[in-house]
């Protein structure tokens, strides 16, 4: 199979382009008319983990971080960056990032964080914003159910959990076509009148092109009547985090020691105890300061997550027991969820999980 189609079927699970805008996501280095012999996943493409793909013959590297992030002026192998990248070049090596596509997706990161811990009632912590519109189109009545199926078959009318989601008004619509125009029915410079239904679909932002493409493909019209509508609704099944609530709730020390356990940590940095029973608790994967508010706001009796600074902590206010276990280690279950979708998605030829370190945080116990 070919580089292009393996990132195709790729992108049917995990759509980069719910990534955030500041993040380098997709194909970073490689030729997509390539044949894959073998994909290896990892959480950190570094040049160890190339030399792993080499030897057991896999050509594609799919990781979770993106070894380039910024722009490369140079490309000399005098850091860690160049060095992994020069080898995965010199070794026909393809590397493909998923990062915060998948950190927004609903079953990415963060549902892989709750699901450790046995959260129940898991939901978004941090909404995406500015990410769903409409799409209002007329249709002759008698065309009404393919155009529907062509926007279905895009991606639109997808809300949560429910799907080929739309709403139909029939009524009259008038035309009439002047010259220069080849009308699918009436006469020029004659009013026609139609019997059209309205219809209105729901969709994510990145999806409109595709949408739009499939909508004019299967519509009879020469000109599309069509509106595209920006939505102040905020995608409760996209973003940043998570949050649910523990089977039963919890003393802090006893929570903390289940967390060390769930994670295997030697160690949990925190903020001072409230003397409270955890039960809803609160998770970003990575670096999550930016979620301290947000799982406040939700109420959240604790907030897993890493990298946060001195200050951080004093956010909690004595209201939240905010936990640090570390940037890797709450993100240590994303190559095996990884792992677990493309072996799913591919059979024809052989997925593996990288075995090398590469968490480049150590402890002294």
């Amino acid at each position: 199979m070919k580089l292009r189609a393996v990132i195709s079927k790729i992108e049917e699970e995990i759509s980069i382009r719910q990534a955030e805008d500041f993040d380098n996501v997709g194909l970073l280095c490689g030729v997509p008319d390539r044949d894959v012999s073998g994909i290896l996943v990892c959480h950190d493409a570094l040049e160890n983990v190339v030399e792993e793909a080499i030897l057991k013959n896999c050509n594609l590297i799919v990781c979770f971080h993106p070894i380039i992030f910024s722009g490369l002026k140079s490309l000399t192998g005098k850091n860690y960056v160049e060095k992994a990248v020069l080898k995965a070049i010199e070794n026909k090596i393809a590397i493909y990032a998923i990062h915060t596509a998948f950190d927004n997706d609903f079953f990415g990161v963060n549902y892989g964080i709750c699901s450790q811990l046995g959260l129940k009632n898991m939901k978004i912590l941090q909404p995406k914003e500015n990410n769903l519109k409409q799409l209002t189109v007329f249709v002759p009545k008698d065309y009404s159910e393919k155009v529907k199926e062509a926007m279905f078959s895009a991606g639109a009318g997808n809300i949560g959990f429910y799907d080929e989601c739309s709403f139909t008004v029939n009524g009259n619509g008038t035309f009439k076509p002047v010259e220069g125009s080849n009308p699918f029915s009436g006469e020029q410079n004659i009013r026609e009148n139609a019997d059209e239904d309205m219809i209105s679909v729901i969709f994510e932002s990145y999806k409109q092109g595709q949408i739009i493409g499939a909508m004019k493909a299967a519509h009879p019209y020469e000109e599309v009547a069509h509106q595209v509508y920006n939505l102040d609704n905020k995608n409760h099944h996209a973003g940043l985090g998570m949050y649910g609530e523990l089977a039963e709730e919890m003393d802090e020390k006893d929570f903390l020691q289940f967390v060390k356990e769930k994670f295997s940590l030697e160690v949990i940095k925190h903020s001072a105890f409230t003397h409270k029973k955890i039960k809803k608790v609160g998770v970003l994967g990575g670096s999550g300061a930016s979620g301290i508010r947000a799982a406040m706001s939700k109420k959240c009796d604790a907030y897993l997550t890493g990298d946060l600074k001195y200050h951080d902590y004093f956010l909690a206010e004595s209201k939240m027991l905010i936990c640090d276990i570390g940037h890797y280690e709450s993100e240590q279950f994303v190559s095996q969820q990884l792992f677990e979708i493309l072996s799913q998605k591919f059979s024809t030829f052989a997925i593996s999980k990288s075995i090398e370190k590469t968490n480049p945080v150590n402890y002294f116990i």
